[in-house]
């Protein structure tokens, strides 16, 4: 039988040592979480993450580099996400906008305040993508190719 795991982006930008998070809600749970969300049909992964960071945080971000992929069974729900983490900068902010849906502000965060903020976390990834982050791991872009139909 064919599995399809769910495919996400997620993003890391860090700011004089603190890193870009938003609270949210999931599973009825009050969490932090990287801004991150599902891809869309039609949509790059690199088109994903600019438009997930923007609709969560009303930052504009650009992506340099990707930090790693990962494999995460939920143990809560019967879902398997297959995230894909960028790291990147944040270059202009729009406060006037919304944030989308369940989240309920944005924080930027130590990893110290991370770390004592463990359980609060919507996932282990969270943390793990930052300690990726923080351990020098970064791949170049390029290594992501879309295929675009020809019509």
């Amino acid at each position: 039988m064919q599995w399809t795991p769910n495919v996400t982006v997620a993003a890391i930008a860090e700011r004089d040592g603190h890193f870009l998070l938003v609270e949210e809600n999931a599973d009825n749970h009050v969490v932090f979480n990287q801004p991150a969300g599902h891809l869309e049909k039609n949509e790059t992964l690199i088109e994903a993450i600019k438009r997930e960071v923007m609709e969560e945080t009303a930052w504009e971000f650009e992506p340099e580099s990707l930090i790693g992929v990962y494999l995460y069974p939920n143990p809560h729900v019967d879902i398997i996400y297959l995230r894909f983490c960028f790291y990147g900068v944040c270059n202009q902010h729009f406060p006037e906008l919304p944030l989308a849906g369940e989240i309920f502000r944005t924080v930027w965060m130590s990893k110290a305040e991370i770390e004592s903020n463990r359980t609060s976390m919507r996932s282990p990834m969270v943390l793990q993508c930052i300690n990726d982050y923080l351990a020098g791991k970064r791949y170049p872009l390029d290594l992501l190719n879309h295929y675009i139909a020809a019509g």
